[in-house]
C-alpha cells in the first residue's frame, strides 16, 4: 500500500504545531542555556501569530507573506500576554503551564484555517488580469490649478 505524500502546506502546519511542544521540551535544559531560551523565545514571539495567520485557504501572494510575517509577532505577543495574564489572575502561572497553554493553542490553531487577510492577498501584488486605474481612463494624479485651488 502506497503512503500518501504530505504536501508542503501540511508539513508547515505540522512543524508549527510541533514547535510548541519542542519549546516545552527545551525547558528541560539548564536555565541559562541557549538550547533552552532560543526555542522558547522564537516560539512565543512567532508561533501563535503564524498559526492564526498563515494557514490561508488560497495562499498568500509573495509580498503578502512578508506582511503576514510582520503581523505575526504582534499577534503572537498579544496572545501570549492574554495567556500569561489569565494564568496570573488564576494564580497558576509557571513557565511550563504557560508554554503548555500556548503549545495547545498553536496546535489547535494550526489545524484550523487561518484568519482571512483580504488586504494581504490583494495589496502587495495586483491580481492577474486586474486593470489599474490608469487603464480605466482615470488619471492617478490630478494637477492643481494655479494658486493651489482644485
Amino acid at each position: 500500500m502506497a503512503h500518501p505524500r504530505l504536501t508542503p502546506r501540511v508539513q508547515r502546519r505540522a512543524a508549527l504545531a510541533a514547535s510548541g511542544w519542542v519549546a516545552l521540551a527545551a525547558t528541560a535544559f539548564p536555565g541559562g542555556s541557549p538550547l533552552r531560551w532560543i526555542p522558547v523565545l522564537v516560539f512565543v514571539v512567532l508561533a501563535p501569530g503564524l498559526a492564526l495567520l498563515l494557514p490561508q485557504p488560497l495562499g498568500l501572494r509573495p509580498g503578502a507573506r512578508l506582511e503576514a510575517l510582520a503581523l505575526a509577532a504582534p499577534v503572537s505577543l498579544s496572545v501570549a500576554t492574554l495567556a500569561a495574564t489569565t494564568l496570573f489572575l488564576t494564580k497558576s502561572f509557571s513557565l511550563t503551564v504557560f508554554l503548555g497553554v500556548l503549545a495547545l493553542f498553536v496546535t489547535v490553531a494550526a489545524l484550523l484555517p487561518g484568519v482571512p487577510l483580504p488586504a494581504a492577498t490583494r495589496g502587495a501584488v495586483e491580481r492577474d488580469g486586474a486593470r489599474s486605474d490608469s487603464a480605466r481612463g482615470f488619471p492617478r494624479f490630478r494637477k492643481r490649478r494655479p494658486g493651489g485651488g482644485r
